[in-house]
């Protein structure tokens, strides 16, 4: 990972272009760990494949689902993740040695998992027409919570026992939740339902389409929300001083495209929160908006296929997002020049080769007592090598490093023919004769 005391506070806090790309079978979802310095990514396959970001290998590959994986979800110190798949179940990992922890099973497909922030036996899952669960798997058994779809209609005066009320009813009793989140504290729970409503503790209407995806900003406060009526909302809470009962959200900005009136496959927000980036449907580009005027900044072009999943770089200007048919990730940044006169005033920096004429004295055998001195007045200014900067969501686990990812796969015992497995076991050939055993010297 990058020291972030060498990284330019001034440089550009958005990526330019496309620099690099990722490619191990098919994926369908990826996440950044709190670190940054590994990539998550589910497959079309049912794997789950943890990249090293810094090196571009393979630090984990993980097989534990039937079908296609729906989202992953990094734990906060980054040891656990949470995969969900269309197999119907859930399966939360160790990276530290790559195994299976627990595994739950659902009624239906699962549209997305997310993990609880502070504690990772315990999430909440979207389902498939069905309302959304919440899990709690401290126990042996899985310990399942049903949470309502209905929205909860703040009371005025219009409302009575009549039919409105029926209709209301029975509107409300259609809706479906499609995606279901945590807060940063993980007290409360932010979901999305077919009709619109975004639901809490209370809930608030936003819209007449189906609510797709929501994330949260790296801060915890706000809130970004893709819907299908084409139009990214950044929603701030309203008065967050006052119960949790009452707290309310409002619309900052509604971001779109007026003249094409693209869909949008994905949204979030920037490490700093203050751009918002989506992936357009059937389009190659990624739109990149700043929240101070809510104007558009920059539009990433990539590869010529569709781009579906989003995220980005929890500490840098970095943008991954996933190829719908080929399934690659790509891998959006800044373009870095290397400045070493800023750290070394003495540098200079050559645009081409020249001579260099040593001095007379530079290579000379100096005594001990002149050659000491010198390299005390050299050592005067002392070093830190010991502090870690420790970048936003580092809580100490670091990843094992496996150098063969497959090595788990490769140790599984294979069958053998029969004449090979007599020669294991020390039985005689075909050919009559026993295997020769060498003597231990």
């Amino acid at each position: 990972m990058a020291n972030l005391e060498l990284l330019d506070p001034f440089a550009q806090d958005y990526p330019e272009s496309l620099t690099a790309s990722l490619a191990y079978g098919h994926a369908t979802c990826a996440r950044f760990s709190p670190r940054g310095d590994h990539l998550a990514a589910g497959l079309a396959d049912g794997a789950v494949v943890i990249w090293d970001f810094v090196t571009a290998g393979i630090s984990r590959l993980m097989r534990g689902h039937t079908r296609t994986v729906q989202s992953v979800c990094w734990s906060r110190d980054g040891r656990f993740l949470l995969s969900a798949a269309r197999d119907w179940r859930t399966v939360l990992w160790d990276l530290a040695d790559g195994s299976r922890k627990r595994s739950v099973s659902f009624e239906a497909p699962i549209w997305g998992a997310d993990i609880h922030p502070y504690n990772h036996l315990m999430f909440v899952a979207s389902l498939y027409e069905d309302k959304p669960v919440l899990v709690d798997i401290a126990c042996l058994k899985a310990v399942k919570h049903i949470l309502p779809s209905i929205p909860r209609r703040l009371q005025t005066e219009d409302d009575d026992d009549g039919e409105i009320n029926e209709k209301q009813a029975a509107q409300d009793a259609k809706q479906l939740t499609l995606v279901s989140i945590y807060d940063r504290t993980g007290n409360y729970i932010y979901t999305g339902t077919s009709k619109g409503w975004l639901n809490v503790v209370w809930s608030n209407r936003l819209t007449s389409s189906n609510i797709k995806h929501i994330r949260l900003s790296p801060m915890g406060r706000d809130l970004v929300v893709n819907a299908s009526d084409r139009i990214i909302r950044t929603l701030v809470p309203t008065n967050a001083s006052t119960l949790p009962e009452t707290i309310d959200f409002a619309v900052e900005h509604k971001f779109q495209d007026v003249v094409n009136r693209f869909q949008w496959n994905a949204c979030g927000f920037s490490s700093n929160g203050d751009y918002v980036m989506a992936s357009t449907f059937k389009e190659h580009d990624i739109y990149v908006w700043e929240r101070t005027m809510g104007s558009l900044v920059k539009m990433l072009e990539g590869p010529r296929e569709e781009l579906t999943d989003v995220d980005w770089h929890p500490t840098r200007p970095v943008v991954t997002a996933l190829g719908l048919e080929s399934g690659i990730i790509y891998i959006w940044a800044t373009s870095h020049s290397e400045g070493w006169s800023t750290f070394a005033p003495d540098f200079k920096e050559l645009e081409e080769n020249i001579e260099y004429e040593e001095r007379e004295d530079e290579f000379d055998m100096l005594p001990e007592e002149e050659a000491s001195k010198r390299k005390q007045h050299d050592e005067d200014e002392d070093v830190d090598i010991t502090t870690i900067t420790h970048a936003r969501g580092d809580h100490g686990f670091l990843l094992p490093v496996i150098l063969d990812p497959n090595e788990e796969e490769d140790s599984i015992p294979q069958p053998c023919s029969p004449k090979k497995r007599n020669e294991v076991n020390g039985k005689p050939k075909p050919n009559g004769k026993k295997p020769t055993k060498r003597k231990r010297e």
